[in-house]
């Protein structure tokens, strides 16, 4: 391959690395945007340790537990001596490497940024009552071996590979794999102190701060152009360009959508709900984003948005206390757009909607075990919540000994 190209698709994949990075920082600015101020240091703490954790154990095992070369049947590596670490292949610096389009370290760390996103999501979902501790254990382990493990089934040539399971930029690999364990840790955690009146209403507890949710969600759109751009694995032009587009279109109309819906139904321009309709439709396209028309963009986002609204009320209804709607968000706007793969674009076919159920099904019980497991182990031990004294007072002062705002205490409760 000539050594010009070589270099293209290397800076390319390595500019989407920094978008990529850039999206914790929209994570952790939604995340603090959506709760109260008295928790915002725990949140952002989590979501400084989750990449820094995340990058590290795929450093030192998930990478190579994620790509192995041959699974068998998607569960142990044929290799597993030779898990540890990164070792670098005679190729990895040459053109000969992945198809000649990136190196060896930039491989690892474009998949590295990925893999920490899945416990962001967890942490957006668990906010102001987990305990801090036990939540760091919980990213050890499902960063560091249940994400690559799930991965490996798609991405490392594992069995759902093998059978037509398509997910392009992880819509199912990396979030319904967050999503799934956020429903699982709301529901062992229970909501927060006063979410859920004993009459049976809902409790509004409003965020302290959405300018900076709205950037957050900003920042996470301009994320995504390298989340999915870079999934192309190369700077192809035209399917670069493809991509882009469907993401950018699906992102407006979920928003759009969220917010016509949300209007009909509450009789407000509720704009937290045209935010996470932005997100819903981001999700929602990552699964097919280089397979869809415009048309199909705009449709599966559109239809993200809807998801986005109804999603919110009925977790409500079930009486799970999600802050930040990242179940919505994640879980359910990643089913449907795994799904949309067997119903638009170019791969849309009996068998392949069949070959995306299975993968969600598979998936969705692979990190429901992993999860409940995990968490209820640290339930039983370490405890899983905040005592009802620093859920009130708020998780900064008790867990940190820190305020964020330290002259300007309001809306503490």
């Amino acid at each position: 391959m000539d050594n010009t190209l070589f270099t293209i698709n290397n800076v390319w994949i390595m500019i989407c690395t920094a978008l990529v990075f850039l999206m914790h920082l929209g994570f952790s600015l939604l995340e603090i945007g959506l709760t109260r101020q008295k928790n915002t240091i725990n949140i952002l703490f989590k979501n400084v340790f989750i990449l820094s954790i995340g990058l590290v154990l795929y450093a030192l095992v998930g990478f190579n537990l994620m790509y192995p070369g041959s699974f068998i049947y998607g569960v142990l590596p044929d290799h597993f001596f030779n898990l540890f670490g990164l070792t670098m292949p005679e190729n990895g610096l040459t053109a000969e490497y992945a198809n000649g389009n990136y190196t060896y370290w930039t491989d690892f760390l474009f998949q590295g940024m990925f893999a920490a996103t899945a416990a962001t999501i967890v942490s957006g979902a668990v906010a102001e009552r987990v305990k801090l501790g036990s939540f760091m254990i919980f990213t050890i382990i499902y960063v560091g071996i249940i994400y690559p493990i799930a991965g490996s089934w798609k991405w490392g040539t594992g069995w759902l590979d093998e059978l037509g399971f398509y997910d392009f930029a992880g819509s199912t690999l990396v979030h319904s794999v967050g999503g799934w364990a956020a429903l699982v840790a709301v529901w062992l955690l229970g909501a927060r102190i006063g979410k859920f009146k004993k009459d049976g209403s809902i409790g509004a507890i409003p965020g302290h701060n959405i300018p900076l949710a709205t950037t957050g969600v900003f920042i996470l759109w301009l994320g995504w152009f390298g989340f999915n751009g870079g999934s192309v694995l190369s700077a192809d032009p035209g399917k670069t360009s493809l991509v882009l587009v469907t993401t950018c279109l699906a992102a407006a109309s979920g928003g759009l959508a969220a917010l016509l819906v949300s209007l009909f139904r509450y009789k407000q321009y509720d704009l937290s709900m045209f935010l996470n309709g932005v997100l819903g439709g981001l999700v929602g396209i990552t699964a097919g984003a280089d397979v869809m028309s415009v048309t199909d963009a705009i449709v599966i986002g559109s239809i993200a948005g809807i998801l986005i609204v109804l999603g919110v009320g009925f977790i409500d209804r079930l009486k799970l206390d999600d802050p930040v709607g990242a179940i919505a968000v994640h879980l359910i706007c990643g089913v449907w757009g795994t799904l949309a793969v067997g119903i638009f674009g170019d791969l849309a076919g009996w068998e392949q909607f069949s070959h995306q159920i299975i993968g969600v099904v598979s998936i969705g019980a692979f990190c429901v075990t992993s999860a409940f497991t995990i968490l209820i182990i640290l339930k039983k031990t370490l405890g899983i919540r905040v005592s009802e004294e620093e859920e009130q007072d708020g998780l900064d002062i008790h867990e940190h000994g820190m305020d964020a705002y330290p002259d300007f205490r309001l809306n503490q409760h």
